[in-house]
């Protein structure tokens, strides 16, 4: 069976690689364009692009993929190439880009989008993240059949993950990768003989996984200590839950809530409380969150006992503008 394969980040290049492993013929690959990247800002191909290289595949980059769009002459090569491949199927996995229908009805199969999240609990760009921040118990892979709404496909297949107490979008991540490469191998081999039964989503359950901003790093010290335990595992590694201190930034890596204590003086949201080995105990608005994992501005990422060797961040000191 002949696949075109449409991803761009490292979730994406795990997929393609399962692919490659299972014997599947992939003549053509579709990625995001090179962007600037790392100290230097020096253009830098997708995951998905170095992996395509390493095994000769054609990598063709589109800034749109629509025929009356801003870049009609990108839509077109595109369309060329797809034509050419001559594949049965394509699958998508986190590309970056909307599928316009002369794309979506072109393979044979049509188009198989792997999603890392139980549809529909999260449509949208950032399942993982959201998943996390909500405090869901569990996730999964689904695959689906795409059609042109937004993650609205027919169901193919989908298997389920816990959501440990210490996952962050990082480790979560890694794990639904691996997932999504396996179920996709599994989907096309049943596809090549019929094996495959669509199932509409679900109409009640929609939530929508909007994009990660990085407006949403800061720390509101008000909030409850189990939402932001929350945030920052959701926030990890991308783009890091962050406060101020002493009039500079510094990203928290890594808290746990603590239950309140009625016996205690409350202090204002973001008083530092404790500080030792175990951790940096801040007020918020409901319990106490202990920062065990932090990074100033420009520094290492260091756990607290490191941290506070070389910080003078002590009982009484305020985070937060």
């Amino acid at each position: 069976m002949k696949v075109v394969f449409a991803g761009t980040p490292e979730f994406a290049a795990v997929a393609l690689d399962a692919l490659l492993r299972a014997g599947f013929e992939v003549p053509l690959v579709l990625t995001q364009p090179d962007r600037p990247a790392g100290r230097g800002m020096k253009l830098q191909a997708s995951p998905v692009k170095q992996l395509a290289q390493r095994h000769g595949i054609a990598v063709v980059q589109p800034r749109s993929l629509r025929l009356d769009g801003r870049y009609p002459e990108d839509a077109a090569e595109t369309q060329a190439a797809l034509q050419a491949a001559g594949a049965d199927a394509m699958v998508v996995a986190a590309y970056g880009l909307i599928l316009p229908l002369w794309v979506l009805t072109l393979p044979r199969l049509g188009c198989l989008n792997i999603h890392a999240s139980l549809l529909p609990r999260w449509r949208g760009a950032a399942p993982i993240h959201r998943a996390i921040e909500a405090g869901d118990a569990v996730t999964g892979v689904t695959l689906m059949q795409m059609d042109e709404g937004l993650d609205t496909g027919d169901m193919l297949l989908a298997e389920t993950v816990a959501i440990g107490a210490d996952d962050t979008t990082g480790t979560l991540h890694d794990r639904l990768a691996t997932l999504g490469g396996r179920l996709v191998v599994e989907a096309l081999e049943l596809a090549a003989c019929g094996g495959l039964r669509p199932m509409p989503q679900p109409a009640e359950g929609v939530n929508y996984a909007h994009k990660i901003d990085k407006a949403e790093a800061g720390i509101d010290w008000a909030q409850p200590a189990e939402a932001l335990a929350r945030r920052v595992r959701a926030f990890n590694p991308f783009p890091g839950a962050s406060t101020v201190w002493a009039g500079a930034g510094l990203k928290v890596w890594a808290a746990q809530a603590l239950p309140a204590d009625p016996a205690a003086t409350v202090a204002e949201p973001g008083t530092v409380l404790g500080a030792d080995a175990t951790g940096v105990r801040v007020q918020t608005g409901a319990g106490l969150l202990n920062l065990t994992e932090l990074q100033r501005a420009g520094g290492k990422r260091l756990g607290a006992a490191e941290f506070l060797r070389g910080n003078d961040l002590s009982v009484g000191a305020h985070l937060g503008a």
